[in-house]
């Protein structure tokens, strides 16, 4: 079963490491995904770049390879993450360009070079030269050395650029700053939450029906039984003036480092990093060469509380064929991966289960995944998400992962699962559900 945990659905590299998606964009008739991208090493040892996929459908992929490196003193140890707008026919990439000087150094307060790199392209594959647009010391004083992952939007008839920092008292905050043409960049103002970690990762703004919201990954919150399960936490604030009522956007054991984008039809669209750093859990794809995948495109509608529900993106749900199998009540049946199951016949209380690998559960307003199996989890365990009435379970299953998607997207849990063989024996004795087949992406390289 290793060669077929190969996704059909998921983004993933070839070979090496995959983790954030950057410079997400619509340009010149294809989507562009760029991601951070370590091809050396399933490790995530060697070189840091940024690879590249691009597709006219989101469903058809070219993958072009690593398409900007470190190869200058301002990035010498690596092309981090950043995010891409259009302006004039020409695509504007923005990255942190990570620099470790030698010495005596913590590499918090002092010894790392964080600086923001822009580069332009014609194509998403050939890049200009690189122009080094800020550094340490264009920050404000109060940050360390981890100010990072510029996200640039046009807001108004001016550019605006949010960066992910960490202060010197060890508190997580997002800088805001802003431009006329794209290169000179002002610092404007900083966001801060009391008492919210100490690093804020992978800043966005995203405007999604007549509300703002800030995205941040967050390093170094309290975990607990329903909220910030994850070494990492990822999720956003209503941020129509100041940043309140937090909310995860994924309540599974793998995702992290987010980041959205407009499609040309107006969609609000949204990818993260099925994956997190430093996890105590492991992916046995290492071993084939190779390791992680992004979400798959997600679309982001606001509910009428004005939480953000996430939808798979309706091309991938174009991708459900009907097979007439249903899974009925006190009965199992076998699906075969990649496949799509959904209920609306959801009760109080259920149980869900791929024999033998994990089980689903809801009870007194609490969804439950956990494995049952250490191996095909790989580790994994539990993960729990509150959940007043559950009305509605929907669960994309790939060769090695799985989106949940719980009341229309109302909440989310993405998982890795590395299952022995591609027939999945679905049971419950509490709900009925209907199973669809789903056709793969395509994926080709040009390497």
């Amino acid at each position: 079963m290793k060669n077929n945990w190969r996704q059909k659905l998921h983004l993933e590299p070839e070979n090496g490491w995959l983790n954030d998606p950057n410079g997400l964009s619509f340009f010149n008739g294809a989507y562009h995904v760029f991601f951070q991208y370590s091809p050396e090493s399933a490790y995530g040892s060697g070189d840091k770049c940024w690879g590249h996929w691009q597709s006219e459908d989101l469903i058809n992929w070219k993958f072009t390879g690593a398409v900007i490196r470190p190869d200058c003193p301002e990035d010498k140890d690596g092309v981090y993450s950043g995010s891409g707008i259009v302006r004039d026919g020409v695509l504007y990439l923005f990255y942190t360009g990570n620099v470790k000087e030698d010495g005596e150094h913590d590499y918090v307060t002092s010894g790392r070079g964080a600086n923001v790199i822009m580069v332009t392209t014609n194509d998403g594959v050939h890049m200009s030269e690189k122009h080094i647009l800020l550094r340490n010391s264009d920050y404000p004083d109060f940050c360390s050395c981890h100010v990072r992952d510029p996200k640039v939007w046009e807001e108004n008839g001016r550019y605006k650029m949010v960066l992910g920092a960490r202060t010197l008292e060890d508190k997580g905050c997002v800088l805001f700053y802003t431009s006329d043409d794209l290169i000179s960049w002002r610092y404007e103002k900083s966001v801060f939450v009391p008492d919210f970690g100490y690093m804020w990762e992978c800043p966005d703004v995203i405007k999604a029906g007549t509300h703002k919201y800030l995205s941040i990954s967050p390093q170094g919150l309290v975990h607990g039984e329903y909220s910030h399960q994850n070494v990492y936490s990822s999720g956003y604030f209503r941020f129509d003036g100041e940043p309140e009522d937090f909310e995860e956007w994924d309540y599974g054991f793998d995702f992290y480092a987010s980041q959205s984008f407009t499609a040309p039809d107006g969609r609000v669209l949204f990818i993260g990093w099925m994956g997190i750093g430093d996890i105590p859990y492991a992916n046995p794809t290492t071993e084939l060469g190779w390791q992680h995948c992004l979400t798959m495109p997600r679309e982001l509608v606001v509910s009428v509380d004005g939480n953000i529900c996430q939808r798979p993106a309706r091309e991938y749900l174009a991708l459900r064929e009907e097979t007439g199998d249903r899974l009925i009540s006190g009965s199992s049946i076998t699906a075969e991966l990649p496949f799509f199951f959904e209920s609306d016949a959801v009760s109080e209380s259920f149980e869900l289960r791929f024999e033998g690998i994990l089980e689903m559960l809801y009870a007194d307003g609490s969804f439950t995944l956990r494995f049952i199996n250490e191996k095909a989890g790989g580790g994994r365990d539990v993960r729990r998400v509150r959940i007043e009435k559950l009305e509605k379970i929907e669960v994309i299953a790939d060769m090695s992962s799985l989106e949940i998607y719980l009341n229309c997207g109302n909440k989310v849990m993405s998982s890795r699962f590395y299952p022995d063989e591609p027939e999945i024996r679905l049971a419950s004795d509490s709900i009925d559900g209907k199973v669809y087949r789903m056709r793969g992406m395509e994926v080709h390289s040009d390497e």
